[in-house]
């Protein structure tokens, strides 16, 4: 199974969701039996490579937010000790 095919939440992957919505509709029946696998394959790939890059952007963002939240804790507890 595979997350929704829209083109704009997954831009890296558009010409495989394209290719693929397309083998599905050129073969309504023939899908069934193993005409569009190569392309689901590829898709699935594709995805997980996505993801990938996801996650990293991700992980790098909690970094920042995780170095900001200690600054700031250290900035407070300075605060209250000086007062």
């Amino acid at each position: 199974m595979h997350p929704p095919l829209t083109l704009h939440r997954h831009p890296m992957c558009a010409e495989i969701i394209e290719q693929f919505q397309k083998c599905h509709l050129d073969h309504p029946y023939a899908k069934f039996f193993g005409e569009c696998t190569d392309l689901k394959i590829k898709l699935d790939k594709c995805f997980r490579q996505e993801k990938a890059v996801k996650r990293k952007a991700n992980f790098e963002e909690s970094k920042k937010l995780k170095e900001r939240l200690q600054a700031y804790r250290k900035e407070a507890s300075q605060t209250e000790n000086v007062m």
